[in-house]
């Protein structure tokens, strides 16, 4: 007589009970090895090994003990499983038809003491299947009956298990403020009101080693104790149980713990997360952001539009007058780069004075204070990059003469590692600029002629360096104007012209490349309108701003 090998699988969905010292586990396999050793006679033995799943939802088949017995199985150790009853095994038709495909390869069955039926057969099968859709079923009707209860303990305020969030320990259905996290809360929102900047505030919590608290997982694996993510603090700043409100599809219930974050305090963190998020639609996740969006106002106090248009692949950004953008007005049309440009040169000029920020900060510092100063500020002005120093403006107001800008003094305090003084909130900057016209840019100049922005007029820097090329190959003496014109596809006059570029002084030449030259050169009237002399100092005058 063949010896047929059987395998006991028992599983319960829940751990309750299983503590005891006969469970629901244990009866399920008494009751299975009673049925195989009813089967004696027709060459059944039972398996030494136990394959049971304590407090594990049969919704799935990613079960340890299962996953060990289809490993067996696979392995040819079983013949057959036996089973208590067949939702043991799984709920779920899909995964019925799994296990189904998998027992055929290696002509492994299984029985269900409870339920009679045959699966090397049609019948037996279409019994199992509708066996198995009203297990599914009732799979669903429990889910959704736990759904409810949570929906409806969350609308009496419950607090519903999971992790708890930063501040708050758990307390059955409710929780408790835990007083030094709790603490930690509201330094982080008092924070972020001063300085307006997630991205500042993450900075600044990992400076001073203000990290997220060490907790362990019911399956006992520690985390936390990391810095803090831009994304937990936004989560922070945005949960309600801050504010003693329990969230359940998208609605608020009063709840049973008590707040950390008093409303006023909540009411304008979600006011100034709202403004930054509306300037991130505006344009920061662009391929061409426009990161004053939402921030500019004119000389009456009217907001500029962040817009732009393309020419072919090139995208050209502009803040535009209200009216000018709805109505086809005139209005103010600035070009993005320039007013960004200059913002950012003036910043950068003051973090290079960080005595003078001291002095407007309203702040007295000893020696102590003032050690190492100037060398945080070097720090702060090589590693933070135009779009942050552009994060730290709160309004940008273009008149007719004049740029002013404001940033939070908190902020720029806390970039130089100083505490700002009670009595300043902000930092206004302001500068004398016109708008002016040279070929087709529209630029930002200062009264000294100067570009506001310092950006490089680039087609004019890639002639000088296209001038600078054709000198070099006219110096080897291979080849004159003509010949090089005719290689280079290019009127000999205009070569002509262009090369008068290459004697530009090192001087003049260093400022067109930084930006840094008077505001209308460009490549026309360089080339076209205006002679060069071959003084250095006569083109120090004429072509680089007046001091």
């Amino acid at each position: 007589m063949n010896k047929i090998r059987c395998a006991i699988y028992t599983r319960k969905s829940s751990e309750e009970g299983l503590d005891q010292n006969f469970n629901s586990l244990d009866a399920q396999r008494e009751a299975c090895a009673a049925y195989i050793l009813s089967q004696n006679s027709e060459g059944w033995s039972q398996i030494p090994d136990h394959y049971d799943d304590g407090g594990v939802s049969g919704g799935s088949l990613a079960r340890p003990a299962l996953q060990r017995l289809l490993a067996d199985v696979a392995a040819g150790q079983v013949d057959i499983i036996v089973v208590y009853k067949i939702d043991r095994l799984t709920r779920s038709l899909l995964d019925f038809a799994k296990l189904v495909e998998a027992f055929d390869k290696v002509s492994t069955s299984f029985v269900s003491i409870t339920q009679s039926f045959n699966t090397t057969t049609s019948m037996g099968r279409l019994t199992l299947n509708m066996l198995l859709s009203f297990a599914q079923f009732e799979r669903e009707v429990i889910a959704e009956r736990v759904r409810d209860k949570i929906a409806a303990s969350k609308a009496k305020g419950m607090w519903m298990g999971g992790t708890p969030p930063l501040g708050y320990t758990p307390n059955g259905r409710t929780l408790d403020i835990d007083a030094s996290e709790a603490e930690l809360v509201r330094e982080i929102y008092r924070r972020y009101l001063d300085l307006g900047n997630v991205r500042l505030l993450v900075s600044a919590l990992a400076r001073e080693h203000l990290h997220t608290p060490v907790r362990t997982s019911a399956g006992g694996r520690q985390f936390g104790g990391t810095p803090f993510s831009r994304g937990q603090i936004y989560r922070l700043l945005a949960n309600p149980i801050y504010l003693g409100e329990i969230e359940h599809n998208g609605q608020r219930h009063a709840a049973l713990h008590q707040p950390i974050i008093d409303r006023a305090t909540w009411d304008q963190v979600q006011r100034r997360l709202a403004d930054n998020l509306q300037g991130h639609r505006s344009g920061v996740r662009a391929t061409n952001p426009s990161p004053l969006a939402g921030k500019i106002v004119d000389g009456e106090d009217q907001p500029l539009m962040a817009t732009h248009a393309c020419k072919g692949k090139v995208r050209y950004r502009y803040y535009v007058s209200a009216a000018a953008h709805l109505e086809a007005a005139e209005g103010m049309r600035i070009p993005a780069k320039e007013l960004e440009g200059a913002v950012i040169a003036r910043l950068r000029d003051a973090l290079g004075d960080p005595l003078g920020l001291v002095i407007d900060l309203g702040l007295a510092l000893d020696a102590s204070g003032m050690a190492g100063l100037h060398d945080r500020a070097r720090a702060v002005t090589g590693s933070l990059g135009d779009k942050t120093l552009l994060e730290l403006v709160d309004k940008v107001r273009v008149a007719p003469e004049r740029i002013a800008f404001s940033c939070p003094a908190a902020a720029i305090a806390e970039l130089l590692g100083l505490t700002a003084g009670r009595g300043v909130a902000s930092l206004t900057f302001d500068f004398p600029v016109r708008l002016t016209r040279t070929g087709k840019m529209v630029r930002l100049v200062e009264p000294n002629g100067a570009a506001a922005a310092q950006l490089p007029n680039e087609p004019l820097v890639r002639l000088i360096a296209r001038a600078h090329r054709w000198w070099e190959e006219l110096r080897k003496g291979e080849l004159d104007v003509t010949r090089l014109a005719a290689q280079e596809r290019v009127p000999a006059s205009y070569m002509l012209r262009v090369l008068r570029l290459a004697f530009l002084s090192p001087q003049v030449t260093d400022a067109i490349v930084r930006g840094r030259g008077r505001a209308d050169l460009g490549c026309t009237n360089l080339t076209l309108t205006e002679d060069i002399s071959p003084d250095w100092r006569v083109q120090a005058a004429a072509l680089l701003p007046t001091t």
